[in-house]
């Protein structure tokens, strides 16, 4: 019995909150802004947007797609696909090598998403005088990695095994809300500090000359993939989880607009802030111009900011803002780990606790595997999935959904979603330009994310 015969999203603005909180993730809040700031603010944003729309949304779209078809784990919607043993097979072997990456992706992403919840704690320690354990938790040490990866793993559990309705959909519909309004406040406040309009203006105004830079291409191709979690079979167990009659299209739509949406305030939240610490005394760039400390930007520049403001505001503010971290890593986190939870529970007749508790402990071996050897390991965990794993992933899927699901299937498809008419000029198009168009830009992605 598959679960999503009995586990379905109650509500549409369930389904949204949850698909959003599956894109909206340490991708957009971390990682959009890091990248933003490093090739070129404007240039990198005008770039992202263009990418969303000709990729990242068919893409999404193509994977819920597939997901709700297949009302399935992503192995066997794949495999339904086809129409022969072959075609059958491949589409099982590209939909697994999916629920892998996912599992892989948890490793690192569980260490760095435990960074945020100790970082969170901190101000609260030197609030109450407590400063060596403050230390502590900011401190880049075994132990604390060890303690706050197991304490956020243990937090994604414990919504997961809540199941569909009661654990992702609930506490989604809870989070998101917590973390738009806490970045809507925090964009507000920055705004409105000495040296944030320099920032603004970096971030706004695109200098045209850097916008066919590779590494400002390649840069924003990953982070299309990355923070719409294309390629790691999310999308297509929240599709498993749609009744029939879901328009697609327009739940897509919203799903997109609401993680772009989220990226951008991000940006305009830290990019601002830098050079508001900047303002305050704090370096943020090297003499030969290049961004310090770049990929662990919300780790050095934001605390440095919060500490030249003085007074108990510092630790506030930190505490909000690694909060807000917190949440969006969590969102993502579980999404992510559902994926082979829920392919356990079908292919194994599991019973959803235990299943989630074994998914658990493998992604807490793994994960602090990586952390025991974490130079050699974090990056490459990285580099793997998400310049890796995911783009090839998602080629499999344009041209399996393009060349392998007949005509017919996709437009009955189509038909069944309420509000949808298959002659419509997007329902025409779409299955063309994933056919025809989509494989040809992940090509040129993967090419030159392996020639990088």
């Amino acid at each position: 019995m598959s679960t999503a015969s009995s586990n379905h999203f109650s509500s549409r603005i369930g389904f949204i909150m949850a698909a959003a909180g599956s894109a909206v993730g340490v991708g957009n809040i971390w990682g959009f802004p890091t990248q933003a700031a490093s090739h070129g603010g404007g240039a990198f944003l005008l770039v992202y947007l263009i990418l969303i729309v000709i990729l990242g949304y068919p893409m999404l779209v193509a994977e819920l797609m597939i997901g709700r078809h297949g009302q399935t784990n992503p192995a066997d919607a794949m495999s339904k696909l086809g129409t022969s043993p072959l075609s059958r097979n491949i589409g099982k072997f590209i939909g697994f090598t999916s629920i892998i990456t996912a599992t892989l992706i948890c490793t690192f992403y569980t260490i760095l998403s435990g960074w945020f919840v100790s970082f969170a704690l901190a101000p609260v320690a030197e609030m109450f005088g407590f400063s060596q354990i403050a230390a502590w938790l900011m401190d880049f040490s075994l132990s604390r990695n060890i303690v706050f990866t197991t304490l956020f793993i243990l937090m994604v559990i414990w919504v997961i095994r809540q199941g569909v309705q009661q654990g992702i959909e609930r506490w989604s519909k809870r989070l998101m809300p917590l973390l738009l309004s806490i970045l809507v406040l925090g964009v507000i406040y920055i705004l409105n500090q000495p040296g944030a309009m320099e920032g603004l203006e970096v971030l706004l105004i695109p200098d045209f000359s850097r916008v066919w830079e590779p590494d400002v291409l390649v840069g924003a191709l990953g982070q299309t993939f990355f923070s719409l979690t294309i390629g790691t079979g999310a999308m297509m167990v929240y599709g498993a989880y749609l009744n029939q009659q879901e328009h697609i299209g327009k739940l897509t739509a919203y799903v997109t607009l609401t993680d772009t949406s989220v990226a951008f305030l991000a940006a305009l939240m830290i990019i601002p802030a830098m050079y508001v610490a900047q303002h305050n005394g704090v370096q943020i760039f090297s003499e030969d111009g290049s961004l310090l400390n770049s990929d662990t930007l919300v780790f050095t520049v934001l605390p440095a900011l919060f500490d030249t403001l003085g007074g108990n505001l510092q630790y506030i503010l930190a505490f909000v803002f690694f909060v807000l971290m917190t949440i969006a890593g969590l969102t993502s986190a579980i999404s992510i780990v559902e994926v082979p939870t829920s392919y356990l529970v079908e292919k194994r007749q599991v019973d959803r606790n235990k299943a989630t508790y074994i998914i658990g402990a493998l992604i807490i071996v793994l994960s602090l595997t990586v952390v025991l050897n974490f130079e050699h390991l974090f990056g490459f965990m990285i580099t793997m999935t998400t310049e890796r794993a995911q783009p090839l992933i998602a080629l499999g899927i344009a041209i399996y959904l393009g060349w392998v699901w007949q005509r017919n299937g996709l437009i009955k498809e189509i038909q069944a979603q309420e509000g949808a008419d298959s002659n419509s000029l997007f329902w025409r198009l779409w299955p063309v330009y994933v056919k025809f168009v989509c494989p040809l830009l992940i090509t040129v992605i993967i090419v030159q994310l392996f020639n990088k």
